[in-house]
């Protein structure tokens, strides 16, 4: 019996061991839609910036910001499908997209192809332009304390409306 294609992905945030999503990275890997293996690096620098409600994102402006630190696992296609739906893929929230990633400790030896979840290219640019194209290399344990899990959000919470109101905000 031949396997069905997994997909790498690199994960950067929330979904990252510790971090407030990686309940459905364990339920994945618990029903053996996922295998983790081990932390990476991207190969080339990106922006990782921190929008509203805490939500990390990763800006797919290769070359610019850092090299970020994430994990790495092998996602079935129906991982895959429950990954899309947390991360609003139909919605215009991330995309999913190629990415170069290496291992952690190897960082200068093979490259990955990979995918992860970016800012979707609707406001990316834009929310790294807003953040004063400062990133960060980690969505470490610090940032994850100012996630706000999507259950503990405001009633009618809505990402696009509040990356909008974010973006032409002066604050």
């Amino acid at each position: 019996m031949v396997e069905a294609t997994r997909v790498l992905i690199f994960t950067y945030g929330t979904l990252k061991q510790g971090h407030g999503n990686h309940h459905l990275m364990q339920d994945l890997m618990h029903q053996k839609d996922a295998v983790f293996l081990g932390s990476h690096l991207t190969h080339q620098p990106h922006p990782l910036v921190i929008g509203p409600h805490g939500i990390p994102y990763l800006i797919n402006l290769p070359g610019h910001g850092h090299r970020v630190k994430g994990e790495l696992y092998s996602v079935s296609a129906p991982g895959l499908v429950r990954l899309d739906q947390l991360e609003g893929t139909r919605i215009g929230h991330y995309e999913r997209l190629p990415i170069q990633v290496c291992r952690e400790e190897d960082e200068k030896g093979v490259v990955v192809a990979a995918e992860a979840y970016f800012a979707h290219r609707s406001f990316g640019e834009r929310l790294w332009e807003r953040k004063g194209k400062v990133g960060l290399i980690e969505f470490g344990e610090e940032e994850g304390k100012g996630y706000v899990r999507i259950e503990d959000r405001p009633h009618g919470f809505d990402f696009l409306r509040d990356i909008t109101s974010f973006l032409s905000s002066n604050e």
